[in-house]
């Protein structure tokens, strides 16, 4: 049913993307150099479900009705909906794929056995390491779908890093790699860049991602689009200050932010939910992108963290598996890379400990019915 289901999106995909291109290529250079005002766009009903719409560049070359059409999961308010318009809810496990290649099936056995419903996986752009070919990245997402897991691609390249340029290059790999993202929408979250902005300026983030959102767009990427806080993904307070224009940008209205969750923001109750109460308060879609139970940082409320979460329909991604170094070896959730052991003061507590994964987690219902046409 899977692999019917993604010839038939990459057919749609591919016809898509052709128009775009016609369209892109017909457009004068004017146009494009020109296309910074806002025009309206309405919300409407889609068999996705009512996609909540902002602005849309007036003279792009973003088809926003055949984008609609290619949605799959999808973000109304506060809430991650998957492709059969049920709420999604993550409880995953993040993997450093592009340290540990050799360890790939492995490791999402390992994961896919603790009932996470879904896997955050480290790619590299080929600016600090090795680029993450597109057929792997392919493979990737079938792996993970044959687990039932949803797959959440991230850019690791520009962690920390604060100019506009490492931001726009980890968002031109995805717009290299759509070929084999486009037709994945029901199975698939890009999480732009990992961490990107290590300061706390809310209007460079706010402005850089207004940028780089409909580029994403203007490529034929209609995926729900993850956007980590700026401060190393802690500074939850620039949702606040810069999520409404940042979800404005996208004519999909499809994004969601995530706050990671340190000795910094995650270091206490009141912390914990302030960070993420600047994104409920404003009706924004937010999730625990990392988290640990300490760091160099500060000991975590990792209990907290999760009962908070669970409280209160957010999703939230421990870091990582395993192959963690240079000091911080104790954020390794397993033991071995098969999971068969998991370590005492984290995995097993983020596993199986209260309001943990496995008593947590729901499968996505993508895999228990395909999407209508």
């Amino acid at each position: 049913m899977i692999k019917s289901k993604k010839t038939s999106n990459r057919i749609r995909g591919g016809i898509m993307l052709l128009a775009a291109l016609c369209l892109f290529f017909s457009a004068c250079a004017e146009e494009r150099e020109n296309g910074g005002q806002a025009g309206t766009v309405s919300a409407e009903e889609t068999d996705t479900g009512t996609v909540s719409t902002e602005t849309a560049p007036e003279n792009s070359e973003i088809d926003v009705e055949a984008l609609r059409q290619q949605t799959g999961f999808y973000v109304e308010g506060t809430t991650l909906y998957d492709a059969n318009g049920n709420p999604f809810i993550m409880r995953g496990i993040n993997h450093a794929y592009t340290w540990f290649p050799d360890k790939l099936e492995t490791a999402l056995d390992g994961i896919a056995a603790t009932d996470s419903n879904c896997v955050r996986i480290v790619l590299s752009d080929g600016e600090q390491w090795t680029r993450t070919p597109a057929e792997t990245v392919e493979h990737i997402i079938d792996l993970c779908k044959e687990r039932k897991m949803i797959a959440v691609l991230e850019v690791h390249d520009a962690t920390g890093y604060k100019d506009k340029e490492s931001l726009l290059a980890a968002a031109q790999y995805f717009i290299d790699i759509r070929d084999v993202l486009i037709g994945e929408e029901d199975y698939v979250i890009v999480n732009i860049a990992n961490e990107w902005q290590g300061d706390s300026e809310s209007k460079v983030w706010e402005e850089a991602y207004t940028e780089v959102i409909p580029m994403l767009r203007e490529a034929g990427l209609a995926h729900t689009l993850l956007v980590d806080s700026s401060g190393w993904g802690q500074f939850g307070r620039c949702i606040k200050d810069g999520g409404e224009a940042v979800l404005g940008s996208d004519p999909l209205g499809n994004v969601m932010f995530a706050v990671h969750m340190y000795g910094t923001a995650g270091g206490s109750e009141e912390s914990i939910r302030t960070n993420l109460e600047y994104a409920l308060d404003r009706d924004l879609c937010v999730c625990v992108g990392e988290f640990g139970y300490t760091h160099s940082d500060g000991d975590v409320d990792e209990a907290y963290l999760m009962e908070y979460c669970e409280e209160n329909d957010i999703g939230y991604m421990a870091w990582s598996w395993k192959g963690n170094s240079g000091g911080v070896e104790y954020l390794d959730l397993a033991v071995s890379w098969d999971g068969s052991e998991l370590s005492a003061d984290w995995g097993d507590v983020a596993v199986n400990g209260e309001n943990g994964i496995r008593e947590t987690a729901e499968m996505c219902t993508v895999f228990e019915e395909s999407k209508e046409e």
